[in-house]
């Protein structure tokens, strides 16, 4: 067995033993706090995905092309302009972020916790993100399992054995903690690397640049999460708390599906896919994109059928009559996460070959008919109506990128033969 497939295989490994770490975390709080601290939990991990948007930018997706044109003794110089940027942005977005608890969207005991989660968990996602693009997978992986699987372990563990652990702060100590730990492994393993260009001074100019392909990627980026935000609010609006804990415990559980096409499947296939394209190289690109759309079809399908298998004992040992009333949801909920997964074979096939446009228009329609549905399904089903609007979203950013690829494939096959006459 080839030293890739090893890697492969250990990166699978502990991206589903991160799962399960999730899986239980979530069911343990489920089991051991009441619903409505399961909600803020809810709340908490969804602000937190959102805020990192605005500190980071997107800036990574200009980054990410950019370190495939450069040689590495030049990938320093590229991280230092990106290193100033989001200096900039923590410098703008942080004192913000503290309308949200101004305004009495989140309790103000939680606010130290939710800034220092946000900085860790921006830094450790980024360094993960660069070692993907860097072909690095492995210790991307690693520290994945950091940041969302070990201190998981460790929390659960302690809550069994100590019942008076049993309260958020334990848990979002244990989070910081476990991050904490995957930005030391990330920032060590960059050291390792020896990159060149550090000394090279900060060039606005490219920043620049930079920023106007990220910005517009963002705003496509703030659209989509936005959905994945403004749902949680909405449920605890129509609904009240303990719906919303019905609701946040099922997306976790349908959440764990892009966990693991996340580590298991992308992270192998979309740099591939970056880089054939960058090169010229369309057999390439077509095998990385066919790999990668049987890899996501397999997992998604095999994920969905053992969802439905082992939700019904799952929420028996959990004993409390608010899930299982509220049931309903995890269909709509699994389905929307499925279809998702699925629409990232589009998404990325479209960024890989620099269709952005595409991928923002779409971003940018979503949000709007998701408020649009929401609204209108909540006069007939005020507790479902969010869980349908989320499939029915998901489903028209899938038909969207796949229509947009498809329209653009036979450009992509001209180009294949144009390259292999030149070859």
């Amino acid at each position: 067995m080839n030293n890739t497939k090893l890697i492969r295989i250990f990166s699978l490994s502990l991206r589903i033993l991160t799962m399960a770490s999730k899986f239980l975390l979530v069911f343990l709080l489920a089991r051991f706090l009441a619903p409505a601290e399961l909600g803020v939990f809810g709340l908490l991990s969804a602000t937190i995905g959102y805020a990192l948007y605005l500190l980071g930018f997107d800036f990574y997706t200009f980054t990410t092309r950019e370190i495939a044109k450069h040689d590495m003794s030049q990938w320093g110089g590229l991280l230092k302009c990106q290193a100033a940027i989001s200096l900039l942005l923590y410098l703008i977005v942080l004192p913000l972020l503290t309308l949200i608890f101004i305004e009495g969207l989140l309790p103000w005991r939680f606010a130290g916790w939710f800034f220092l989660l946000i900085v860790i968990e921006h830094l450790t996602q980024e360094l993960g993100r660069l070692l993907i693009a860097i072909s690095e997978p492995l210790i991307a992986s690693v520290i994945l399992f950091l940041r969302q699987g070990i201190w998981a372990i460790a929390i659960v563990a302690l809550m069994l054995l100590a019942p008076e652990t049993r309260s958020l702060d334990y848990v979002l100590g244990g989070w910081s903690l476990g991050g904490l730990c995957g930005l030391a492994l990330g920032l060590h393993r960059l050291w390792r690397l020896k990159l060149g260009g550090w000394h090279r001074r900060i060039d606005w100019a490219w920043i620049g640049r930079g920023l106007k392909v990220a910005a517009s990627l963002l705003i496509a980026t703030l659209a989509i999460r936005g959905v994945l935000t403004l749902d949680r609010y909405w449920l605890q609006i129509l609904s009240g708390a303990e719906v919303l804990a019905a609701y946040v415990l099922y997306m976790n559980i349908g959440n764990a599906l892009m966990s693991f096409l996340d580590a298991g499947v992308f992270s192998f296939t979309y740099p591939a896919m970056v880089n054939a394209w960058q090169k010229g190289n369309m057999i390439e690109f077509n095998k990385a994109l066919a790999n990668l759309t049987r890899q996501t079809s397999i997992v998604s399908g095999s994920f969905f059928i053992a969802a439905l298998l082992l939700i019904s004992p799952l929420l028996q040992w959990l004993g409390k009559d608010i899930y299982i009333t509220h049931r309903n949801m995890f269909p709509w909920i699994l389905a929307a996460t499925t279809v998702y997964g699925l629409g990232m074979i589009p998404h990325y096939a479209l960024y890989a070959v620099g269709r952005d446009r595409s991928i923002i228009t779409c971003h940018l329609l979503t949000l709007p008919l998701f408020i649009l549905l929401v609204w209108i399904l909540s006069a007939y089903d005020k507790n479902l109506a969010v869980a349908i609007s989320l499939f029915a979203s998901f489903l028209f950013i899938l038909i969207w990128k796949f229509t947009a690829f498809a329209l653009i494939k036979n450009n992509l096959t001209t180009r294949s033969y144009t390259n292999s006459a030149k070859a």
